[in-house]
């Protein structure tokens, strides 16, 4: 026979098992597209933005027309394109154009070897919200990208001068009054000073009180910087 004693203290234990609930924050990645025509350096491009933190190279392509047609292909579109300017088919400032009619949401930083003055307010006005250098540091890079996502745009500090010489220019413009206008298309002429006093039936003394003035409002020395001035702002086309 076999005899039990007493219940020991451990036959009343009970067990329970709770289930631990385990939470897995992740991160929203932000999507970047490479446009470039050069293979191995819009490749290595793209390896930094996989580097960086909470960042993703969602595509790259070799040009603005290939670009536009992964965005109709794919649902996925990019938050960032970096995108460079000089391209076969179809260059940066008309893609970025096109795309910031067609797809407002993308935003364009352009990053370029291109240090043309003209080309980069072209770009800008086009709609990129930044411009950068090829060279430029991984590190600005980096920044660059997330103050683009979160404000909406970065310019470094040779880009912001860029824009406040051209809307100082702009303001310069609008004080010119018209027979001014008409004196800066004449000389942007061969003609002489008498034959342009002749033209806007003035008097020579007339015209280089223009010319003075002229001078003196856009900061400019001679007949040569009027030229081109004329040219930047669009007021002559040779």
């Amino acid at each position: 026979m076999l005899l039990l004693g007493p219940p020991m203290p451990e036959d009343n234990i009970k067990f329970s098992f709770k289930p631990k609930v385990i939470i897995i924050f992740r991160f929203m990645e932000h999507t970047v597209a490479i446009v470039d025509d050069h293979i191995l350096l819009t490749q290595a491009i793209g390896g930094l933005v996989d580097g960086f933190d909470n960042f993703r190279t969602l595509y790259c392509c070799k040009n603005g027309q290939e670009l536009l047609d992964y965005l109709k292909r794919n649902e996925e579109k990019p938050e960032v394109v970096l995108m460079d300017i000089n391209m076969p088919i179809l260059n940066g400032i008309e893609t970025t154009k096109i795309l910031n009619a067609t797809y407002p949401r993308i935003k364009v930083l352009a990053l370029s070897i291109e240090v043309n003055e003209d080309t980069i307010l072209q770009m800008l006005r086009a709609g990129a919200k930044g411009y950068l250098m090829k060279d430029t540091k991984k590190e600005i890079l980096e920044e660059a990208l997330l103050q683009v996502i979160e404000n909406g745009y970065y310019h470094t500090n040779t880009v912001t001068k860029l824009l406040i010489d051209q809307l100082n220019n702009e303001s310069r413009e609008t004080q010119l009054k018209e027979r001014e206008m008409e004196f800066i298309k004449l000389a942007c002429t061969e003609k002489t000073y008498k034959e342009i006093a002749d033209t806007m039936y003035l008097s020579t003394k007339t015209i280089e009180g223009y010319r003075d003035a002229i001078y003196e409002k856009l900061k400019i020395n001679n007949r040569i910087g009027l030229v081109l001035y004329a040219i930047r702002s669009h007021i002559f086309t040779p």
